[in-house]
């Protein structure tokens, strides 16, 4: 049965916040994107630059006017008077014009890397939201309406996604959640690959309360790698992850994503994971998915001795476990990872 509607604030203010490192076209692509959201309240737009100098946007006529000319990098209560962004504003009623949009620039002041980059946005964001996106990824139009309608009907969801198409050598292909409602077991089961980062929307607060709340992106984890799927463990944990059940994000997947051939940073992040979420250990479809991704990734490294011994694990756990197959088809030197890895991005998967 449908929870019955609440009062939503269909016109909060949202911070977006996109780590960028030296990817001028697709991060205007991403931020034109963003600003031409039809969302009603305040949309503000952080534009986080790791480890590389910050540059022109080079935003079109129509969206430049939004681009505030100074560059922080302290957080927002920190700022002086004149730096200091305006207030988000939530009245969007005719007289008073179309919502407020801002666009700032901002360094990486914390860990080099992804979690260090968002919890730097996170941190400086003035929006009572934050919603992430991939310099290299595209809002679809309505995205963040579909997302307020939806947590409008679910007030209780620790964060909001949504679909995504996977745009990949050409070809669009859509990756939708399994359900509507994600529990903290769904995501121990199966990782969502359709709960895309580019898709997610928190409540600001709750990413910075460390102890009752959700907490900032882990600038612990190995390499960066999956620190959104922490995230999600974490937030899901807590409340339900909700997502709109149709795409709202083109991912744009490449042979030169970051992490496409870093068998080693994979294998140490994802060893991580199960350190820290000792849940693993009562999911053996997910504790067997996990040793078969890290036997697949020390197949990718060549070293066939553990490549094996995952695999073996992760068959002992789930004898479905296809990459765990994958990993011993790999291991014997027949087929290489990375040929195995574009054939599944040309129908929209992973490894």
């Amino acid at each position: 049965m449908e929870a019955p509607a609440t009062d939503a604030p269909a016109a909060a203010s949202v911070t977006a916040v996109v780590a960028t490192r030296n990817r001028p076209e697709q991060l205007r692509r991403a931020l034109t994107a963003i600003l031409e959201q039809d969302h009603p309240g305040p949309l503000e737009c952080l534009v986080v630059f790791d480890q590389s100098e910050p540059h022109d946007l080079g935003l079109p006529d129509h969206l430049a006017e939004h681009l505030t000319e100074h560059l922080t990098e302290r957080p927002a209560e920190q700022l002086t008077e004149n730096e200091q962004p305006a207030e988000p504003q939530s009245d969007t009623s005719p007289t008073t014009g179309p919502p407020r949009r801002t666009v700032r620039i901002l360094r990486n002041t914390r860990t080099p890397g992804l979690p260090g980059a968002r919890n730097t946005g996170i941190t400086q964001a003035t929006g009572e939201f934050v919603a992430f996106c991939d310099d290299d990824d595209e809002w679809l139009p309505g995205k963040l309406r579909a997302q307020f309608e939806q947590l409008r009907h679910h007030p209780e969801a620790s964060a909001v996604a949504s679909g995504i198409l996977v745009h990949f050598r050409g070809q669009d292909r859509p990756r939708l959640p399994t359900a509507e409602s994600l529990s903290h077991a769904d995501f121990l089961r199966d990782r969502q690959m359709a709960v895309h980062p580019s898709t997610l929307v928190f409540r600001r607060a709750d990413l910075l309360d460390e102890t009752a709340g959700i907490g900032l992106v882990d600038e612990e984890i190995p390499g960066g790698y999956g620190e959104d799927y922490d995230l999600l463990l974490r937030a899901a944990r807590r409340a339900p992850v909700i997502a709109v059940s149709r795409p709202q994000v083109r991912v744009y997947w490449h042979e030169s994503s970051y992490f496409f051939d870093r068998w080693q940073t994979i294998v140490n992040a994802l060893g991580y994971l199960l350190r820290k979420h000792p849940e693993f250990a009562g999911d053996r479809a997910g504790l067997a998915r996990l040793h078969g991704q890290i036997a697949f990734a020390y197949a990718g490294m060549g070293q066939r001795r553990p490549a094996r011994a995952h695999a073996v694990r992760a068959l002992r756990g789930n004898w479905r476990e296809k990459r765990s197959v994958l990993a011993l088809l790999v291991s014997t030197g027949l087929v290489r990872a990375q040929f195995l890895s574009n054939l599944s991005h040309r129908f929209g998967r992973g490894i």
